[in-house]
């Protein structure tokens, strides 16, 4: 059986967002019961909660919003880099011994020995600009990393986001690699078409390359 790593923290009421943006909710509509069949529930969250992708949208004024973008990004092979304990950036020494001529298109870096996935992280880790830029001319489509952003929480010029404005890349944030061992596997984290969303929620998972008999 080929395994599979669920790379997504879990979404609930007490799921952590950057502060100012909506947290989780849900209200029942309808509960099982005599009169009725069935649960139907209205939930509200933030595009930007738990495993999300970002789309051009988000960072600038005239981007496609995320039900536009082509999924070609979001399923292939990727690779995952350790770079636990980087301090606020995740910096080109940290994810060098990686880049060699069979890097996939996609990487994904794990900064937290552990993730945390029930409280905001003020000191999350994000991508020094350079390094987005050295991977997009190695020919890398997608980054990922397992905190909220690829810039530092205060950031008010989003530098690495800017980075991947101009290069056409593409983003996944929050996802949780705590128990994912360093190396090359098949990503699927599928946005939702969201016709005029900013970004998207994705039940991010990582499964181990199939090897020819």
């Amino acid at each position: 059986m080929t395994r599979l790593w669920d790379i997504s923290p879990p979404v609930h009421a007490g799921a952590p967002v950057f502060p100012g943006d909506a947290h989780y909710e849900q209200h029942w509509a309808a509960t099982l019961g005599p009169g009725c069949p069935v649960n139907v529930s209205t939930i509200t969250l933030s595009p930007h909660t738990g495993a999300h992708a970002d789309a051009p949208l988000h960072y600038d004024a005239d981007g496609s919003a995320v039900g536009a973008l082509d999924l070609e990004p979001y399923l292939g092979a990727c690779r995952v880099v350790h770079a636990i304990g980087c301090g606020a950036l995740v910096e080109w020494r940290h994810v060098e011994r990686a880049v060699d001529a069979a890097l996939p298109p996609r990487l994904l870096v794990r900064t937290y020995q552990r993730m945390p996935v029930d409280r905001w992280d003020a000191a999350l880790a994000g991508y020094a600009p350079d390094v987005v830029e050295r991977l997009a001319d190695r020919g890398v489509w997608l980054v990922g990393i397992d905190t909220a952003s690829i810039d530092p929480a205060e950031s008010k010029t989003l530098p690495a986001h800017q980075v991947i404005r101009r290069r056409n890349l593409r983003v996944l944030e929050n996802l949780v690699l705590d128990d994912v061992p360093e190396g090359d596997y098949e990503l699927i984290a599928l946005p939702l078409k969201l016709m005029q969303a900013c970004a998207s929620p994705v039940r991010a998972v990582l499964r181990e390359l199939r090897t020819e008999a």
